[in-house]
């Protein structure tokens, strides 16, 4: 029983840590934009597209995380840290309203738009798998021990996606129904909820007994 706990532990916690970095709501706009005149269907094929290129670029970096970290000889307090203050800023800038728009350069939005196929970048990265995201991902490897915790984070990222892919299909209805003023109301609470995302990884960094340990044995030394 405890395991099972364990593991709806690590998929909701993973699903509601990507929750306000992806923020399907805030990208469904952007991705109206850079879909513009373009048919339902080749709407629908680039989301679909994209949203599969989220699963397999954070999955990759769930996977190889590890190893990345060893590589650059990254403690897991120094990740959580770092990934923490990374959340905590983007949460910052979502509730002082400044919209994480990734292509704030009219010329690269243009650019964009004009793109026979955004579902890679700039859709899939940078808007849905971006740094935040990444960090995230990476930041759960330090909680996963064997093969069933990577399948319970991998089903959250497909989750994740799942939602994504249905709300950037019902896009244009969305955003007409919620208006100016209830995009800017999520995205403060996504803000929110980032920001205290990413100060718990923060305390968990500090707090972590590997770290304790080393600042005792420094202190301990003559």
């Amino acid at each position: 029983m405890g395991d099972v706990f364990h593991l709806w532990g690590l998929f909701l916690g993973t699903f509601v840590g990507l929750l306000p970095i992806v923020d399907p709501l805030t990208a469904a706009p952007t991705f109206l934009a850079l879909t513009d005149g373009q048919s339902e269907g080749r709407r629908r094929e680039q989301a679909l597209r994209g949203c599969r290129y989220m699963v397999a670029i954070l999955t990759s970096f769930l996977i190889g995380g590890r190893f990345i970290m060893s590589f650059f000889g990254i403690s897991i307090p120094g990740l959580r840290i770092a990934g923490g203050i990374l959340l905590a800023g983007l949460g910052m800038e979502m509730l002082a309203a400044r919209q994480r728009d990734i292509l704030a350069d009219p010329a690269e939005r243009e650019a964009a738009r004009r793109k026979d196929d955004i579902s890679f970048s700039p859709l899939a990265m940078p808007m849905l798998s971006g740094p935040g995201s990444i960090a995230v991902t990476i930041g759960f490897t330090s909680l996963a021990t064997g093969w069933l915790d990577y399948l319970a984070i991998i089903a959250a990222i497909a989750a994740m996606a799942a939602m994504t892919y249905a709300t950037l299909r019902l896009a244009s209805r969305g955003v007409q129904f919620v208006g100016p003023v209830g995009v800017d109301a999520l995205t403060r609470i996504m803000g929110f909820l980032t920001m205290c995302i990413g100060v718990q990884f923060i305390v968990n960094g500090v707090l972590d007994p590997e770290l304790l340990g080393r600042v005792r044995a420094g202190l301990a030394k003559p």
